[in-house]
């Protein structure tokens, strides 16, 4: 089994990479699912009430806008978030790994990370692909989706640059261009993968 951490930038398009992955047969873990889980889990509303007091709506669900203003705006606070759902995540991840590696040794797993190489994950990974968009064209993305150019800035710049990512990547998978281009790309990209499992 081939293990990918997939990762990018906010705007530059890997969720899309990874639902092209997907339908070409690769078995894709989307870490923001996994968030989405864990964020309605008790005892991590619990920790996040602690520590940043009213984030939540009138279901009493955790207000992800709420709480993105807040962790977007203070580094210290969004470490803090990240210190409660990062470790979960991993673990989840891992969990479904092995899940899979036993039902299909052959397969190609994609983990599909935000903050694969922010948070050191890469290492967990037999090959980092990296969607690369430049920032002018994140922020173009971005904003079609409802940001301002200030929050697309904020958003950005929250991460590691793209072009100091590219630097961990093994595989760089360029999206600028048409959704028939990148799914050319990532056709590609995946038979690759496919060989080097089977020469395994």
């Amino acid at each position: 089994m081939l293990k990918i951490g997939l990762t990018g930038s906010i705007g530059t398009g890997k969720s899309t990479v990874g639902k092209i992955f997907s339908e070409l047969g690769a078995y894709v873990i989307d870490a923001d699912k996994i968030v989405h889980a864990l964020l309605r889990r008790e005892d991590i509303k619990e920790k996040i009430r602690k520590e940043f007091g009213d984030v939540f709506d009138s279901k009493g669900e955790i207000d992800r806008k709420k709480l993105g203003s807040i962790v977007f705006k203070d580094p210290e606070k969004k470490r803090k978030l990240e210190s409660i759902i990062h470790p979960e995540v991993r673990k989840e991840i891992k969990r479904r790994i092995k899940e899979i590696e036993k039902k299909d040794p052959e397969g190609v797993v994609i983990v599909e990370v935000p903050l694969l190489i922010e948070t050191g994950s890469y290492r967990d990974y037999d090959i980092v692909i990296l969607v690369y968009a430049p920032e002018e064209l994140q922020i173009e993305r971005l904003r079609k989706k409802g940001f301002t150019e200030e929050e697309a800035l904020r958003r950005i710049r929250s991460q590691l640059p793209i072009d100091e990512k590219v630097k961990y990547a093994d595989i760089v998978i360029y999206n600028t261009e048409d959704l028939e281009k990148l799914e050319q790309n990532v056709k590609s990209v995946y038979e690759k993968l496919k060989e080097r499992v089977e020469k395994r």
